[in-house]
């Protein structure tokens, strides 16, 4: 039989993907392969940024939750996901390469993310199709669609991290926001769209609200994200937790598309969920490699602040 869940009122199937069990073991092993133990520069950002501390935040799995269910909003990136990636017969290879994605050209030197950008621009330049709900085309290269995957992420981070992690000022955000374009321009992003502070973010995320709607593949998608059967006992337990801290961080106008009621977060609850947050991480440090790759990421954050 397949699972069933609910997503806000409704009733949704999660019949189609396969078990997320391995999340943490193959997400893991993603992210330590993309923390070099010699790395010949500093890569795009360095050990001085606002974007190796986000990255490091306590929060970030609640970021990337986050950003995952404002990116499926948008019927024509979700379109691209659910009709030519293998997000339903491998969700948890999926996350795993996006993290792996993310520590490279975070933490890697200029030629590793510069690969790793390449190898995803050419995945994208054979994604392309027509969206089944709306019957517009897409194409998984257009900087639009780009944009919004860019933004959401940026975004989230910056929110994640004020909820549930280091508090960032709002120089520290902006700043964020202005490294990361470094990052839209990797994925093949005109630098003149991507916007370069959290004034200019906050205005591009609203002006493309109009565009959005929860379709049934977003649903089902986003259901199955916050409650993936097949993780360990243990796992799934601090998984609850975390779904709660990304359904209290989502704007109200995002939780109503997807039918959930208003999350209100108060301060007992936002403890507890750090600390769910602290042991998903000491789990994860408990994989093999993370410890160190984490250390030499630690030295190096440390020796730019002596610098």
């Amino acid at each position: 039989m397949g699972r069933r869940g609910r997503q806000g009122g409704r009733a949704v199937t999660a019949e189609a993907y396969a078990a997320a069990a391995g999340l943490v073991e193959r997400s893991a092993a993603a992210y330590v392969s993309g923390v070099p133990e010699d790395p010949a520069d500093d890569g795009f950002f360095g050990p001085a940024s606002v974007t190796w501390r986000v990255s490091t935040d306590l929060g970030r799995p609640v970021a990337g939750l986050r950003a995952l269910m404002l990116q499926a909003l948008h019927p024509l990136a979700m379109a691209g996901v659910d009709q030519h990636s293998n997000w339903r017969s491998d969700p948890v290879g999926r996350l795993a390469a996006t993290g792996g994605y993310l520590a490279t050209i975070s933490f890697g030197d200029r030629a590793a993310a510069e690969r790793a950008a390449s190898r995803v621009r050419r995945v994208h330049e054979h994604i392309n199709g027509t969206d089944q709900v709306t019957g517009r085309q897409y194409a998984a290269s257009d900087p639009a669609l780009l944009l919004w995957v860019h933004a959401t992420l940026v975004e989230s981070g910056i929110v994640a991290a004020r909820a549930f992690g280091s508090l960032l000022s709002p120089e520290a955000s902006n700043r964020y926001v202005a490294e990361m374009v470094a990052a839209a321009q990797l994925v093949g992003i005109p630098a003149g769209l991507v916007p370069s502070s959290l004034g200019e973010l906050e205005g591009y995320l609203s002006a493309a609200r109009p565009e959005l709607r929860c379709t049934p593949a977003a649903a089902e998608s986003m259901a199955y994200l916050l409650d993936p059967p097949g993780l360990d006992e243990d796992v799934a337990e601090i998984w609850a937790d975390i779904k709660d801290g990304v359904l209290a961080v989502l704007p109200a106008w995002a939780l109503q598309m997807y039918g959930y009621p208003p999350q209100p977060l108060d301060p007992a609850r936002q403890t507890e969920i750090r600390q769910a947050l602290g042991v998903l991480d000491a789990v994860f440090l408990g994989e093999p490699g993370v410890l160190e790759a984490r250390q030499r990421i630690t030295l190096r954050m440390r020796a730019a602040r002596q610098a």
